[in-house]
Protein backbone atom coordinates (compact mmCIF):
# COMPACT_ATOMS: atom_id res chain seq x y z
CA UNK A 1 0.00 0.00 0.00
CA UNK A 2 1.29 3.64 -0.83
CA UNK A 3 0.59 6.18 1.66
CA UNK A 4 0.06 9.84 0.13
CA UNK A 5 -0.07 12.74 2.81
CA UNK A 6 -0.79 16.01 2.37
CA UNK A 7 -0.81 17.59 6.17
CA UNK A 8 -3.31 19.68 7.71
CA UNK A 9 -2.54 23.20 6.83
CA UNK A 10 -4.95 24.94 5.14
CA UNK A 11 -2.95 24.25 1.62
CA UNK A 12 -3.65 22.65 -1.10
CA UNK A 13 -1.70 20.47 -3.06
CA UNK A 14 -4.08 19.11 -6.03
CA UNK A 15 -1.26 18.88 -8.49
CA UNK A 16 0.38 16.11 -6.64
CA UNK A 17 -2.60 14.12 -6.28
CA UNK A 18 -3.53 14.14 -10.01
CA UNK A 19 -0.12 13.02 -11.03
CA UNK A 20 -0.40 9.74 -8.13
CA UNK A 21 -3.54 9.34 -10.26
CA UNK A 22 -1.59 9.03 -13.63
CA UNK A 23 0.89 6.81 -12.11
CA UNK A 24 -1.89 4.74 -11.27
CA UNK A 25 -3.21 5.29 -14.59
CA UNK A 26 -0.16 4.41 -16.53
CA UNK A 27 0.40 1.53 -14.37
CA UNK A 28 4.09 2.85 -12.47
CA UNK A 29 1.54 1.98 -9.33
CA UNK A 30 0.34 -0.87 -9.01
CA UNK A 31 -0.53 -1.13 -5.01
CA UNK A 32 -3.69 0.14 -3.40
CA UNK A 33 -3.22 3.91 -2.56
CA UNK A 34 -4.69 5.68 0.37
CA UNK A 35 -4.45 9.73 1.02
CA UNK A 36 -4.63 11.74 3.94
CA UNK A 37 -5.21 14.82 1.97
CA UNK A 38 -5.89 17.82 4.36
CA UNK A 39 -7.73 20.74 3.21
CA UNK A 40 -6.53 19.55 -0.66
CA UNK A 41 -10.46 18.72 -1.92
CA UNK A 42 -9.64 15.71 -4.71
CA UNK A 43 -12.32 12.90 -5.46
CA UNK A 44 -11.24 9.58 -7.09
CA UNK A 45 -12.10 6.03 -8.10
CA UNK A 46 -8.34 4.78 -7.70
CA UNK A 47 -7.64 6.06 -4.39
CA UNK A 48 -9.59 5.97 -1.38
CA UNK A 49 -9.48 9.59 -0.18
CA UNK A 50 -9.65 11.10 3.76
CA UNK A 51 -9.52 14.82 4.47
CA UNK A 52 -8.27 14.69 8.05
CA UNK A 53 -7.41 11.40 9.72
CA UNK A 54 -7.13 10.87 13.35
CA UNK A 55 -3.59 10.55 14.59
CA UNK A 56 -4.13 6.46 15.67
CA UNK A 57 -5.45 5.79 12.00
CA UNK A 58 -2.83 8.17 10.27
CA UNK A 59 0.47 6.29 12.19
CA UNK A 60 -1.58 2.88 11.08
CA UNK A 61 -1.50 3.54 7.60
CA UNK A 62 2.17 4.82 8.02
CA UNK A 63 3.17 1.77 9.59
CA UNK A 64 1.34 -0.40 6.97
CA UNK A 65 2.86 1.64 3.73
CA UNK A 66 5.88 0.20 1.51
CA UNK A 67 5.79 3.99 0.30
CA UNK A 68 4.40 7.28 1.74
CA UNK A 69 4.52 10.42 -0.88
CA UNK A 70 4.36 13.69 0.64
CA UNK A 71 4.54 17.20 0.29
CA UNK A 72 7.68 19.23 1.89
CA UNK A 73 6.47 19.21 5.52
CA UNK A 74 9.13 18.80 8.06
CA UNK A 75 5.94 16.84 10.54
CA UNK A 76 4.95 14.30 7.83
CA UNK A 77 8.72 13.63 6.56
CA UNK A 78 10.08 13.43 10.44
CA UNK A 79 7.05 11.22 11.07
CA UNK A 80 7.61 9.13 8.19
CA UNK A 81 11.55 8.50 8.33
CA UNK A 82 11.60 7.49 11.64
CA UNK A 83 9.05 4.55 11.12
CA UNK A 84 11.83 3.90 8.64
CA UNK A 85 9.92 4.12 5.59
CA UNK A 86 10.91 5.15 1.83
CA UNK A 87 10.12 8.58 1.17
CA UNK A 88 9.16 10.71 -1.81
CA UNK A 89 8.72 14.06 -0.88
CA UNK A 90 7.55 16.79 -3.17
CA UNK A 91 7.42 20.69 -1.78
CA UNK A 92 4.18 22.98 -2.52
CA UNK A 93 5.32 25.89 -4.22
CA UNK A 94 4.80 29.70 -4.34
CA UNK A 95 4.11 30.09 -7.82
CA UNK A 96 0.90 27.86 -7.72
CA UNK A 97 -0.05 29.63 -4.36
CA UNK A 98 0.26 26.34 -2.78
CA UNK A 99 2.24 27.82 0.09
CA UNK A 100 3.47 31.62 1.56
CA UNK A 101 6.29 30.72 -0.06
CA UNK A 102 9.33 28.28 -0.98
CA UNK A 103 10.48 26.94 2.12
CA UNK A 104 9.29 23.68 1.56
CA UNK A 105 12.09 23.10 -1.33
CA UNK A 106 14.89 23.77 1.01
CA UNK A 107 13.50 21.37 3.61
CA UNK A 108 13.10 18.55 0.74
CA UNK A 109 16.28 18.94 -0.41
CA UNK A 110 18.04 19.00 3.30
CA UNK A 111 16.57 15.55 3.72
CA UNK A 112 17.35 14.45 0.34
CA UNK A 113 21.02 15.56 0.55
CA UNK A 114 21.17 13.78 4.00
CA UNK A 115 19.72 10.34 1.91
CA UNK A 116 16.52 10.20 4.32
CA UNK A 117 14.26 10.37 1.72
CA UNK A 118 13.71 10.31 -2.08
CA UNK A 119 13.25 14.48 -2.41
CA UNK A 120 11.67 16.02 -6.06
CA UNK A 121 11.72 19.38 -6.94
CA UNK A 122 8.26 18.53 -8.72
CA UNK A 123 5.37 16.77 -9.23
CA UNK A 124 6.33 15.68 -12.84
CA UNK A 125 9.42 13.61 -11.21
CA UNK A 126 7.46 11.76 -8.84
CA UNK A 127 6.92 8.75 -12.10
CA UNK A 128 11.00 8.30 -11.74
CA UNK A 129 10.85 8.48 -8.14
CA UNK A 130 8.70 6.09 -7.85
CA UNK A 131 10.62 3.68 -9.79
CA UNK A 132 14.09 4.94 -7.66
CA UNK A 133 12.45 4.05 -4.67
CA UNK A 134 11.90 0.32 -5.76
CA UNK A 135 15.58 -0.34 -4.83
CA UNK A 136 16.19 3.00 -2.24
CA UNK A 137 17.79 2.31 1.22
CA UNK A 138 17.07 5.31 3.11
CA UNK A 139 19.61 6.19 5.58
CA UNK A 140 18.78 5.97 8.96
CA UNK A 141 16.99 8.92 10.86
CA UNK A 142 18.66 9.99 14.20
CA UNK A 143 16.72 13.17 15.74
CA UNK A 144 19.64 15.41 16.69
CA UNK A 145 17.88 18.01 18.97
CA UNK A 146 21.37 19.09 20.29
CA UNK A 147 21.27 22.05 17.44
CA UNK A 148 18.25 23.34 18.07
CA UNK A 149 19.07 23.48 22.29
CA UNK A 150 22.00 25.48 21.50
CA UNK A 151 20.32 27.79 19.47
CA UNK A 152 17.40 28.37 22.16
CA UNK A 153 20.20 28.45 24.48
CA UNK A 154 21.92 31.35 23.41
CA UNK A 155 18.73 33.19 22.55
CA UNK A 156 18.10 32.65 25.86
CA UNK A 157 21.51 33.87 27.18
CA UNK A 158 20.90 37.22 25.18
CA UNK A 159 17.38 37.87 26.32
CA UNK A 160 18.71 37.48 30.33
CA UNK A 161 22.16 39.18 29.30
CA UNK A 162 20.07 42.27 27.55
CA UNK A 163 17.86 43.07 30.33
Amino acid sequence: MIFVMLGTQNNSFIRLLEQVEKCIENGTITEKVIVQSGYTKYKSDKMKVFDLIPRDELEKYQNEASLIITHGGVGSIVSSIKKDKKVIAVPRLHKYEEHVNDHQKDIVELFNKKKYIIGINDVNELEQAIKEAKEFKPEKYISDNSKLINIVDKFIEKAIGGK
